[in-house]
């Protein structure tokens, strides 16, 4: 968390470097084809110093969308698992949006919002699903548990922050 100040990745040369530059490579570019092409001028001002939670059990998900959001000016929070997640929920009340992946070990996205909602505190927090292995139901299943919204996986940059400035706007 401290060398992310000065840089987004670091490859130490080592056993498994050649393979790890490809991944952050990969990941790089990835997050640049992700970017709109052009976006309108101020047209995130509204997205600026808001607090984003984002649960995902993996990394390149994080690095990639979390890079996105703080590129536009958002405080981005991180957890790999739901319980992870209700624990950074308890430090930070000041989150005001969550990202929640569907799919991960230990407490999954769908019990993890579950557990989220049980709070008074939490009752209004925007939670919007997110899944790679989109299949039929999983929209129903997302919006039973808990959640505001929900967008499959590989994430529309622009319809994700479309999507927020709904609900953190409500």
């Amino acid at each position: 968390m401290r060398i992310r100040s000065h840089t987004d990745s670091v490859v130490i040369k080592g056993a498994h470097s050649s393979e790890r530059l490809l991944d952050e490579v990969s990941l790089f570019l990835h997050s640049v084809r992700l970017r709109p092409a052009a976006p309108a001028s101020g047209s995130d001002d509204d997205l600026k110093g808001r607090k984003v939670l984002m649960v995902d059990d993996d990394m390149r998900n994080l690095f990639a969308l979390s890079k996105a959001l703080r590129g536009r000016g958002m405080e981005v929070l991180m957890a790999q698992d739901g319980s992870k997640a209700l624990r950074q929920l308890e430090e930070n009340p000041d989150i005001e949006l969550v990202l929640m992946d569907v799919m991960m070990p230990v407490m999954d996205g769908y019990e993890a919002t579950q557990e989220i909602r049980k709070n008074p505190r939490h009752a209004h927090l925007p939670i919007i699903s997110l899944t790679a292995k989109a299949m039929q139901g999983d929209r129903e299943k997302s919006l039973a548990s808990g959640a505001n919204d929900y967008l499959p996986k590989p994430v529309d940059i622009p319809k994700l922050l479309s999507m927020m400035r709904v609900w953190l706007h409500r």
